[in-house]
Parts: structure tokens; sequence; C-alpha cells
């Protein structure tokens, strides 16, 4: 795939890691920067991938219910507490615990559900070509450090 293109979002963002032997237990939050790859073999009527307002629109929303939130293993024993008083801001990964690694899973197969679903349905002003492909996301949890997914 000769041209790439990338979209990045941030977002504020918590998690506990119930089974982490060290301080990554405790309720703490990062700065993520959340980054989209997309690829394809030739360039558009207009000269692009796809633009990157697609990108944006398929995502946002889904991204938006990880800011300001705090991501738990379902099998935390304070998962029912916290959700019980912080309600939608706590989100559970059935008997995961939500490393970055895991978020960039989830991250990723949203985006692929999404964009397939708008390649196949019906055109707008922002047509995306079927051959364009979502190739990797990347989830940085600190300025050094990301995970990464991709299939």
């Amino acid at each position: 795939m000769p041209f790439r293109v990338c979209k990045s979002f941030e977002i504020e963002n918590g998690h506990m890691l119930s089974k982490h032997p060290d301080k990554c237990r405790f309720p703490h939050g990062h700065t993520r920067k959340v980054e989209c790859v997309l690829v394809a073999d030739s360039l558009d009527e207009n000269e692009m991938v796809c633009d990157f307002k697609v990108v944006k629109g398929l995502l946002s929303g889904f991204l938006e219910q990880y800011d300001h939130a705090l991501c738990m293993n379902t099998a935390d024993p304070q998962y029912a507490h916290f959700k019980a008083v912080y309600g939608e801001r706590v989100i559970g990964f059935e008997q995961l615990d939500p490393t970055t690694e895991v978020l960039a899973q989830a991250v990723y197969e949203h985006l692929r559900r999404e964009l397939a679903a708008y390649v196949s349905g019906p055109q707008s002003s922002y047509p995306v070509r079927g051959c364009v492909r979502l190739e990797r996301v990347r989830v940085w949890e600190t300025t050094s450090s990301w995970a990464e997914y991709w299939s």
C-alpha cells in the first residue's frame, strides 16, 4: 500500500489494572493520544486516501465515551461500587484489564466496523472507496509508551 494517512485524537482517560502487582492496580489517568492509520493503493478523485473528516465522524463519538472515564475489569471487586457511584463514566471490560493494548484493540475493532458500514452505505459528500482499509490503531499511554493493534 503506497499511501497511508493518520488521524490523531486526544482524550483524558483513567483505568485500573486489577491484575497489576504494583501501583497500576489503583485508579490513575493518562492523556492518551489515539492514532488511526488508513491505507490505499491509489488516491481518490480529490487526491486523498479519504477525507480526515470521515475518520473523525466515525470515531469521535466512540472516543467521547472514554474521555474523563474510568476503565475497569468487570471482575475487579470494586467494579460494582465504582459503576454504582459514577455510572456511565465507568466502562467495564468483560473479564479483561483495560490495558493500553486492550484499548487499542477496542478502538481498532470499532473503527473497522464503522468504516465498512460507511463504505457500503449510501454515498455522501465525503465518499470512501472500498479499497481504503484501516491498517492499525496506536494508543499512547504516555509520551514515551504506546500500544498498537492491527489485524
